[in-house]
């Protein structure tokens, strides 16, 4: 990283959801605090120590993702901490929330202190780790909520495993509520998933695979809302996928229910049709569903539904991924292509810029519960500079992600992270600009 005690950001389009900022103007960083934003040319140069120029740029708040698996401690093959961190930044990211699917679980107070000591001595953004609900994942035993929370613990999750008892459900939501944190839910009714590999349509039929039916995850996501209505406690749904969970979803929140969701890049740019090829990046869990989800999930980010963009970003090695379709591990790298695969959105006019940069900021801010994603004169200086018009190509060389389990790999994108700043340091740029 840079040590430079003070930048200034000149002529940049600054967009700030936190405050309803979108304007030219020059940012000014001092002591990695956001010290002043001023219209163009009224910061003087001579005020910082590096002047980065920013005509034709977004400036945008640190990028926050709530879900992603860093893999650290158990499958340092797939990705660790240190890595995963540097493609979080590569990819504009200041802040990654990782899920609990470790090797141990991270599902007691000693390995979520592991992961944010280590994430102290090796990350190369912040790290905020996510609880397991149940003990190892098995949806049996609660976990030692309250001892992971007091070590940094900014929600509850089994993602990956789906609490099919809800008893025990129940039981999360209401330990998780006395702690004020967010639970998590991974909705998919996994004995109606059973073994299916891809979305249950004609598809699965012609492809001779098994099918996943968009009803496993309406049904834990009514079951979860309910849930919600009897505990009161806050439930955030990972990764939805389909346009009748998301009737559930507006339904709860017109109720004042405290519910949120998220979508993640692939089910907003791809549709069951990629799966035709047999490539196992295609694979994931919830599946690719049908251009009809596709549309409600576009829609449902736009009008407020669906809150954030998230990537799940789920690192896998090649012995996981070159196998047969049925038989390869779920999930993709999602962080190092999540700006350019949900900016198209953005120049396609399905979705507002201010709206979309509020999903990858303010929102899993709000979820977290961490004071970032914002410009606000007086914050940390946490910063994501984007070339919104520069095309580009990810190669497989490029990528910094220990894995390269991505369906975008040597696609053609527009719009670019170009630097990324932590606490006022620069912690990524594809170029030095205006070094004085």
């Amino acid at each position: 990283m840079s040590e430079n005690s003070s930048l200034l950001i000149k002529g940049g389009r600054i967009i700030d959801p936190s405050s309803g900022h979108d304007a030219f103007g020059d940012l000014l960083i001092e002591g990695g605090i956001i010290s002043a934003i001023e219209k163009p040319g009224q910061i003087p140069d001579s005020r910082a120590k590096k002047v980065i120029p920013a005509s034709g740029k977004w400036v945008l708040p640190g990028l926050i993702d709530a879900h992603v698996h860093l893999r650290e401690p158990g499958m340092e093959y797939k990705e660790t901490i240190a890595s995963g961190t540097r493609a979080a930044v590569s990819g504009g990211f200041t802040s990654v929330a990782c899920m609990a699917n470790t090797q141990p679980v991270n599902d007691t107070p000693y390995v979520t202190a592991f992961i944010r000591e280590r994430a102290k001595q090796t990350a190369a953004c912040r790290v905020f780790p996510i609880g397991a609900a149940s003990k190892g994942l098995k949806g049996e035993e609660i976990a030692e909520i309250g001892g992971m929370i007091a070590e940094g613990a900014r929600a509850i999750s089994d993602d990956g495993m789906p609490i099919m008892n809800s008893y025990m459900m129940r039981k999360v939501m209401d330990y998780s509520k006395a702690f004020g944190v967010a639970v998590i839910s991974h909705a998919e009714d996994s004995f109606l998933v059973g073994q299916g590999a891809i979305n249950e349509s004609a598809y699965s039929n012609s492809l001779g695979l098994r099918g996943n039916p968009a009803a496993a995850e309406e049904i834990l996501v009514a079951r979860d809302i309910a849930l919600c209505r009897l505990t009161r406690c806050r439930l955030h749904f990972a990764h939805i996928t389909t346009e009748l969970a998301l009737e559930h979803i507006r339904r709860a929140k017109d109720a004042g229910l405290p519910v949120t969701a998220e979508a993640s890049p692939h089910h907003l740019l791809l549709s069951e049709e990629a799966v035709v090829g047999y490539d196992t990046n295609f694979k994931m869990s919830p599946p690719l569903r049908g251009e009809k989800d596709v549309a409600a999930l576009r829609k449902a980010l736009r009008d407020g539904s669906i809150d954030l963009i998230a990537t799940d970003h789920a690192p896998h090695g090649v012995i996981e991924k070159a196998v047969e379709f049925d038989q390869a591990a779920n999930g993709i790298i999602g962080l190092e292509t999540a700006v350019a695969a949900t900016l198209k959105l953005v120049h396609e006019g399905a979705l507002p810029v201010m709206r979309w940069v509020e999903s990858l900021t303010t929102r899993p801010a709000q979820l977290l519960g961490i004071p970032y994603g914002t410009l606000k004169v007086g914050s940390a200086a946490d910063v994501t500079l984007i070339d919104p018009d520069q095309i580009w190509t990810i190669l497989e060389k490029d990528i910094v992600s220990k894995s390269q389990n991505t369906p975008f790999l040597n696609q053609k994108f527009k719009g670019r992270v170009v630097a990324t700043i932590l606490d006022g340091k620069i912690a990524y740029a594809i170029e030095q600009e205006g070094d004085r």
